[in-house]
Order: structure tokens, then C-alpha cells, then sequence
């Protein structure tokens, strides 16, 4: 397993050397993964098969030579770690490859009674890395180092009291203790503000508690007013800009505009709209084919969903509605893509209770990603996802040291 070890620190440090010309001081608190390293990986046969070897012995405790479905997960999730991306849940798209691939290959039964074959985890783990350095190439993975310095940079910019007062507008009521407001504040701030997830459980934690501690404890139980929150909430900040220089946070962000363009784009390619609709309609389950339920129609839409730029149904958690930076304004809306697609298989009559054939079937999958076009156009969705990382923590921390020096390269 050495050669593939060496593999994974070979190209980390080659790909930093090479980002490292000419970078800005702005690149040292952040890392894009795009996925190439895992295309790499992948296309690197020799490293792979060792690879592949090595988990697969490490797995198969009885020495049986097959492995349960299940332990594909924790596979991949070590093989993701060596290549320094966080752990599940972090992207949702990517995420969605792997329960793609486990589905398939348990074809509903249940994941404990199907046993694959070292060949059968060698192809898995191909399609869920290959799934997901496709995934990352079209929506990249930004890892971010949280140390304060943003933070600061936002409270002293023209931005911060505008900010500030939206925010009061939003989060006071009266007789609200300031406490309750400064906490709801800090959940209107984002990574864009130098705010790392305060809904995360370790951020409260050992950065937010640790900061209100700093604040006067009588204040902070009395009702806020307009004068009193400005000046709390900057020094609550202050104070989170200081734990975070000595705690930095690693936090994956995922953002991307879903603006419908990318279902034109396939809408207008004919021959390679007709060749991926053939195969979904191949794809669709026997027992299903007579009719177009909601769920049927949502499984194919999935299908067609990278090469239609949209994300797949389910994935979409967090919506932000002033994407520029200005207020800091965000509505929950857990699925709104999801919406957007619900109301456009309405449009399109999918209703279930008809009979279809195959040419309906298309053209019920066509006349949807046509409705969803529309509405997106009309109304485009700003989605992000932003997830502290926790394990491997320090391997996310060492993608922002200094690269060592690169006296010799193995060969490829």
C-alpha cells in the first residue's frame, strides 16, 4: 500500500505547489476541490487496484472474499478523507451518488442479505468516486479556514450597519431579552460575513458560548433595544473573531444558481435529449412502466438531473435571498428546487392514474423539464450548503499549510 499512500501526498503537494504561483493572500483561507484528484485516482489503475485491495481485505473480516453492501460507505468515506474531502453530507450531490449506487446494487432488498464480489466493490467504488468527481467538477467543493480575519474585515466595513439593522428589524420583538436577539443574529450571519454554521453543536460550543461569556450577564437577559444590540452585537463579534483565531473553523461551502439554463441547453440538443431519454426509459423498473406516477417521474428526473444542471430531488437544504452580500437575509426553504419540480410534474399531468406507453413517457419527462425551465427562468433559486468539518479535521487543516519542498516526483 505504499505506492498509493505516496500517491495521495504526491498529488496534494503537486496540485498546491501549482496553485501556490502567483496566489493571493485571499487563497490561503480557502481550497476549491473539483474533483480531479478522484478522476486521477480513479484513472490511476495500479493505485486504484492497490487501493481497492487494501480496503477490501480490510473489510472482509471472515476472509470469505464478499463483502456486505453496507461497508461501501465506510469505504468510501476513508478514500475521501485521503483525498481531504469532509465527511457525508457536506455536498448533497455527491452525496447522492453513493445512496445511488447502494440502491442499485441491492435493487430493494435489504443491504445486510446482498454480498458483493471484490470485482462487484471494485466497480461500486468507481461509480461513486467517478459519480462524485463529476459531481465536484460541475459544483466544486470550497473548503474554507474560518480564523477571524473576515469576520473583523465585515464589522469594519460600510457593510456592517446596514447589516446590523436589518437584522434588528428581523430578530426583535418587544420585551426580547438581548440574548435571545444577538443568538438569532448570529444565525442571519454567514460564511460570507466571516460567520462559520452556528447550528452547528462544536460552534456553539467552543466559539459562540465561550464569546457571550465576554458580554455583561445582566445586560444580556434584559430586553434589547435598537442602541444596546448595535453595540453588544459588535462586541459579540469581536469576541467571535478572537476564538476563532485561536479555533479555526474548516467549513465546506457549496453554493450554485439553479436559472433553468441548463435544461435549455439539453431541451435544444436533440440527439442527446432522445439518447438520454432511450436509456431512463430502460432504466425504469417493469412494474412501473404502465404508469407515470409522482415517483416514477421524480426517479427519471433524477436520472436526467447532471445533464440538465439541476440538483437532485431531496438535495437542496438552505436557500439565501441576497446572495450579494449586502443584508444578510435568508429564507428557510428546505426544498425549494423540489418545489419548483413538484409543481412543474403538475403541469405536466403526471398524475398516475392513466396509462403510458414509451413515447408518452418522453414526452411527460420533456414537457417537465420544459415547465421547470420556465419557472426557474422566471424565478432563478441561489442554493448553498455549508457544513463544518469535523472528521478529518486535521486533515482539512493541512490543506492550508505550506506544501514541502519538492526535490524528486515519482513518475506517471
Amino acid at each position: 500500500m505504499e505506492r498509493t499512500s505516496s500517491w495521495f501526498g504526491w498529488r496534494r503537494r503537486r496540485r498546491k505547489a501549482r496553485e501556490g504561483k502567483g496566489a493571493g493572500e485571499e487563497d490561503r483561507h480557502k481550497v476549491v476541490v473539483d474533483g480531479s484528484e478522484i478522476r486521477e485516482l480513479v484513472e490511476d489503475r495500479e493505485a486504484f487496484g492497490m487501493l481497492v485491495d487494501s480496503k477490501f481485505r480490510q473489510l472482509d473480516a471472515d476472509g470469505d472474499g464478499r463483502l456486505s453492501v453496507r461497508e461501501l460507505r465506510p469505504a468510501v468515506a476513508d478514500i475521501g478523507a485521503a483525498l481531504g474531502l469532509p465527511a457525508e453530507g457536506a455536498s448533497p450531490n455527491t452525496d447522492y451518488i453513493c445512496s445511488e449506487v447502494v440502491s442499485e446494487l441491492t435493487h430493494g432488498t435489504s443491504q445486510s442479505e446482498v454480498r458483493v464480489s471484490k470485482a462487484e466493490f471494485q466497480e461500486a467504488l468507481s461509480d461513486i468516486l467517478l459519480g462524485m468527481a463529476a459531481g465536484l467538477k460541475r459544483d466544486p467543493l470550497v473548503i474554507l479556514r474560518m480564523d477571524g480575519e473576515d469576520l473583523r474585515d465585515f464589522v469594519a466595513s460600510v457593510r456592517y450597519e446596514p447589516s446590523a439593522a436589518a437584522i434588528f428589524s428581523q430578530v426583535s420583538s418587544e420585551g426580547v431579552p438581548l440574548r435571545q436577539c444577538l443568538l438569532a443574529a448570529l444565525q442571519q450571519l454567514t460564511v460570507d460575513h466571516g460567520v462559520p454554521p452556528v447550528s452547528d453543536a462544536w460552534v456553539v460550543k467552543n466559539i459562540v458560548e465561550p464569546a457571550l461569556l465576554q458580554l455583561p450577564a445582566d445586560q444580556l437577559e434584559q430586553p434589547a433595544s435598537r442602541d444596546g444590540f448595535f453595540l453588544q452585537l459588535k462586541k459579540l463579534l469581536g469576541a467571535v473573531a478572537e476564538r476563532l483565531q485561536e479555533q479555526p473553523v474548516i467549513v465546506a461551502h457549496t453554493e450554485n444558481t439553479y436559472d433553468g439554463s441548463g435544461v435549455k441547453r439539453l431541451l435544444a440538443n436533440k440527439f442527446e435529449l432522445d439518447k438520454l431519454l432511450d436509456s431512463v426509459w430502460k432504466g425504469v423498473q417493469a412494474e412501473h412502466k404502465s404508469k407515470a406516477t409522482k415517483e416514477c417521474v421524480i426517479t427519471a428526473l433524477d436520472k436526467m438531473a447532471d445533464a440538465a444542471s439541476l440538483p437532485h430531488y431531496g438535495a437542496v437544504k438552505q436557500v439565501i435571498a441576497s446572495p450579494d452580500g449586502i443584508e444578510p437575509l435568508h429564507a428557510s426553504s428546505p426544498a425549494a428546487v423540489d418545489a419548483v419540480v413538484d409543481e412543474a410534474i403538475k403541469t405536466a399531468t403526471a398524475d398516475g392514474r392513466k396509462l403510458v406507453g414509451e413515447a408518452e413517457f418522453k414526452k411527460l419527462l420533456t414537457d417537465t423539464l420544459g415547465a421547470v425551465m420556465r419557472q426557474l427562468n422566471g424565478n432563478p433559486v441561489f442554493v448553498y450548503t455549508n457544513t463544518v468539518v469535523h472528521e478529518p479535521l486535521s486533515g482539512a487543516s493541512a490543506l492550508f499549510s505550506s506544501p514541502p519542498p519538492m526535490t524528486s516526483s515519482p513518475s506517471e
